[in-house]
């Protein structure tokens, strides 16, 4: 099943990748979430080969997956590879610039079963399948959002 939405953001491609190469804060979000995320490379810059693994409770139950990411194209892709015992997913971030300080981000999520109960599941899933695209469109516009926030805030502190 194939998720995928794009969002205008008004920041520079450069500063948008910046932010979402921040693997960091998206391990300290993850934490702050109730999630647990360790990461399991000695690479000391970010880069193809990154591994995470991660730990979290999805729909009652303790799951658990690695991530990897397998495409790092500064400033204008990362794709990221998560295997799971039920499923495999992609992950791609493409970003364009529009202008100088104007950027799309487009995210596409590709989950794929691997278990006769993980099709079942995307069957179920297939149904609502109108609900789930609405819902990912909304938390990527939040997403979206958020970074740009982030990115005023950076400039008035820069400023100040």
């Amino acid at each position: 099943m194939k998720f995928s939405t794009k969002e205008d953001l008004e920041v520079p491609i450069d500063d948008v990748f910046a932010m979402l190469s921040d693997y960091d804060a998206f391990e300290r979000a993850i934490l702050r979430h109730g999630a647990e995320v360790a990461r399991t490379d000695k690479m000391d810059r970010p880069g193809v080969g990154m591994t995470w693994h991660a730990r979290a409770k999805l729909r009652g139950k303790l799951r658990e997956f690695d991530a990897r990411l397998a495409e790092y194209d500064a400033p204008n892709q990362m794709r990221f590879e998560v295997l799971s015992k039920n499923i495999e997913a992609g992950f791609l971030v493409e970003l364009v610039a529009l202008s100088r300080a104007r950027t799309r981000m487009r995210i596409e999520l590709d989950v794929r079963p691997k278990t006769l109960s993980a099709r079942l599941l995307m069957q179920s899933a297939k149904l609502a399948r109108n609900t789930l695209n609405r819902r990912y469109k909304t938390r990527i516009a939040h997403f979206a959002t958020d970074l740009e926030e982030r990115h005023k805030k950076t400039l008035r502190t820069a400023g100040a």
